[in-house]
């Protein structure tokens, strides 16, 4: 059989080491239009901060054998054609055009089977100034060796984009000790990872420490010195100073080829497959980056590129090509990535989401310690959980934290896979042991508030709502559970706030007026939880609590 695989960086070589382990007999070619092959493109922004010093380890194995043409044809038994562009399909002759990016030398290759893995490329919008020196991208390892090698300390550096690429490039730029502005024309950062309210929190948090966030702002282009140089970012709401500018607006499936060759093109622009990852054309896979999925949630068509479903991807074309007939079941959109000190990850529908597909939502933020309170190194993690009200079907999770937010998503993820309710995550067996967690793990913490919430025993406020009501003339009352001595220290300034520690609380009712509306607060969520079962069982008719907390609380405190 002889096998011809259209991309080698991620999906493309996996689907070749898959193949040849099932097919030994069989010809394999990659075809690769960079000069470079098999990298870890994730790890670009490590190269960039400085984590990772050499940039060749994104190209060795883990047993220091680099990953080249030699290595593919004397471990793999695979050929390599790297600089060489496959410009045409001829799928009537079962052929693809081929030209030397080295000599200009066109030719042509047969296949009995043609595997795309032609991944995406950035999306690069419009801007007046983009060939101005100091402006970059970062995309691939050359960009990555470029950019860190004109860093200096103390720079002004705009970022374009606050999705997870330009989130990473904002962290490995702060590592080298610049002065970063993200610029990102929707009004939050992280818009396909996190909701509103976590981004927000989020946002806060890294503004504390340095970042300068400018959501809500469109950028309209760039300007430089006489010597060519960019020197500001303009906007519809100003201009930024700026001595190095990265692109990082968003990716795009590349599908030109696909679409030339008659194949078809979902509705989300990338490359339609079936569940066996063949396109409309039978002998033609798709992988990676440049391929359209089904969510596991939805059920809808989605463009969600990652590495990690390019892996398991090129495993299952790597399958099918020998004949197994195995299926890719579709994705959740599972992701983590590293801000400065701050976890972030997400796994299914988002509230918003949720809601736009017709689902009637429940939502659960919750602020937990990582692991026992009494462990050194615990941390703070902020969880929240989407579930249809109906059903108790879970459909979404996201974390936020400088503790380990991401075993938490994984398994909220494990959950969503099989189809799990609230009810079945807060039943799982999980670990507890104070190294490694809280005698009740604070996903399941989360889930136990949603179940509060279906059964109507919890009644909550999101940080949004309350921050909103303080912005009003509304009579009401915001309790403060917390102890004098953590009240002090920082708090709600507002005559509306009563201090009233939650120990002194059942001895001090009378206190408390009982024809105003209560909304009751502390540091994670459970002394305020706690306080509003104590005022409901003392008959006061309208107490809700703050989900989160002071730790969910993305604004200023007196």
């Amino acid at each position: 059989m002889r096998i011809v695989i259209i991309g080698g960086v991620t999906a493309g070589p996996k689907v070749a080491a898959r193949a040849r382990r099932l097919l030994p007999d069989a010809d394999i070619t990659i075809i690769e239009r960079g000069g470079l092959i098999s990298y870890a493109g994730c790890g670009l922004p490590y190269v960039v901060s400085g984590q990772i010093r050499d940039i060749n380890q994104l190209f060795i194995t883990s047993y220091g054998a680099k990953r080249d043409e030699q290595y593919f044809a004397n471990e793999k038994a695979v050929r390599v054609l790297s600089r060489t562009e496959a410009t045409a399909i001829d799928r009537n002759k079962r052929e693809v055009a081929l030209t030397s990016l080295e000599s200009g030398e066109t030719y042509t290759i047969p296949y009995d089977k043609l595997v795309l893995a032609t991944g995406a490329g950035p999306f690069v919008p419009p801007l007046p100034g983009l060939e101005l020196k100091g402006v970059h991208r970062l995309n691939n390892p050359e960009d990555a060796r470029e950019l860190a090698d004109q860093l200096t300390a103390g720079q002004e550096a705009v970022i374009i984009g606050a999705g997870v690429a330009g989130m990473a490039a904002a962290a490995a730029l702060i590592k080298r000790k610049l002065a970063v502005s993200v610029v990102e024309a929707q009004e939050q950062i992280l818009p396909a990872m996190l909701d509103r309210d976590l981004a927000a929190l989020l946002a806060y948090r890294l503004e504390e420490v340095g970042l300068e966030m400018h959501t809500g702002r469109q950028v309209l282009g760039l300007e430089g010195d006489a010597e060519g140089k960019v020197t500001r970012v303009t906007t519809d709401q100003g201009s930024l100073a700026a001595e190095l500018v990265i692109i990082a607006v968003g990716a795009r499936p590349n599908v030109e080829l696909a679409r030339r060759a008659g194949l078809t093109i979902g509705v989300t622009g990338a490359v339609a497959v079936n569940a066996y990852l063949e396109t409309s054309d039978p002998d033609i896979y798709a992988v990676g980056d440049c391929v359209e999925n089904r969510h596991l949630v939805s059920g809808q068509p989605v463009y969600l590129p990652l590495a990690g479903t390019a892996g398991k991807q090129g495993r299952v074309a790597g399958d099918n090509l020998a004949g197994r007939r195995t299926t890719f079941k579709g994705v959740l959109g599972t992701s983590v990535m590293k801000i400065m000190d701050w976890n972030v990850a997400c796994t299914g529908l988002g509230e918003d989401q949720a809601r736009s597909l017709g689902y009637e939502t429940v939502c659960a933020v919750n602020a937990a310690h990582d692991r026992a309170h009494y462990f050194p190194g615990h941390d703070n993690i902020i969880l929240k959980l989407v579930v249809d009200k109906s059903s108790g079907r879970l459909l979404g999770a996201q974390g936020v934290g400088q503790g380990d937010v991401v075993k938490r998503i994984d398994t909220a993820a494990t959950a969503l896979f099989f189809g799990g309710t609230v009810d079945d995550l807060a039943s799982l067996d999980l670990d507890n042991a104070p190294p490694y967690n809280t005698p009740i793990d604070p996903l399941q913490e989360t889930a136990n508030i949603v179940r509060n919430k279906l059964d109507g025993v919890a009644a909550t406020m999101t940080a949004g709502q309350l921050h909103d009501l303080l912005a009003t003339g509304e009579d009401f009352v915001l309790l403060d559970v917390r102890t004098p001595e953590q009240f002090k220290y920082r708090y709600v300034g507002d005559p509306r706030v009563i201090q009233l520690a939650l120990g002194e609380l059942r001895a001090r009712l009378a206190e408390i007026p009982r024809d105003k509306p209560v909304v009751t607060i502390c540091p994670l969520g459970t002394r305020a939880y706690e306080a509003m079962r104590i005022l409901t069982g003392a008959g006061f008719r309208d107490v809700r609590f703050v989900e989160g907390g002071l730790q969910g609380w993305p604004y200023d405190l007196d």
